[in-house]
């Protein structure tokens, strides 16, 4: 099955009305898109989505991964100037264990929350994770 027959067996209609964009892995169909991944690719989508937004997490949340000495007080004080994206590299920079920081807000959040657009959910077809984008 491809990703394109998951979903649209997912949306019950047929594959001829998904269409591909030109982005990757990402499909109009139904008046919306739709971004289909396999269980690695979503991972790994979501990996990168959350290192790329470290600077908009939880400042408690922050604090519990991060290095000895640098606690939720330290964390909203740099989120305090308001460089947002721009403190993205300093608040990563913090992080005790990468892999366990991004699995960590995988288990709280869901990869959903990280790669839909939409409403924040995860669904699925045979092989394929689908997430909404508008």
């Amino acid at each position: 099955m491809t990703k394109q027959d998951a979903l649209a067996k997912y949306l019950g209609i047929e594959a001829v009305d998904v269409e591909e964009t030109r982005a990757e892995n990402v499909f109009d169909a139904d008046g919306s898109e739709y971004l289909v991944l396999t269980d690695g690719e979503a991972y790994e989508k979501a990996r990168e989505s959350i290192l790329e937004s470290v600077w908009a997490f939880n400042p408690d949340f922050l604090a519990a991964h991060a290095r000895e000495g640098i606690d939720a007080d330290v964390i909203k004080a740099i989120q305090a100037n308001d460089r947002c994206e721009g403190n993205n590299k300093a608040l990563t920079a913090l992080i005790q264990d990468v892999d366990h920081f991004v699995n960590d807000a995988i288990s709280s959040d869901g990869r959903g929350h990280f790669l839909n657009t939409y409403d924040g959910e995860e669904n699925w077809e045979s092989d394929f994770f689908i997430y909404m984008m508008n």
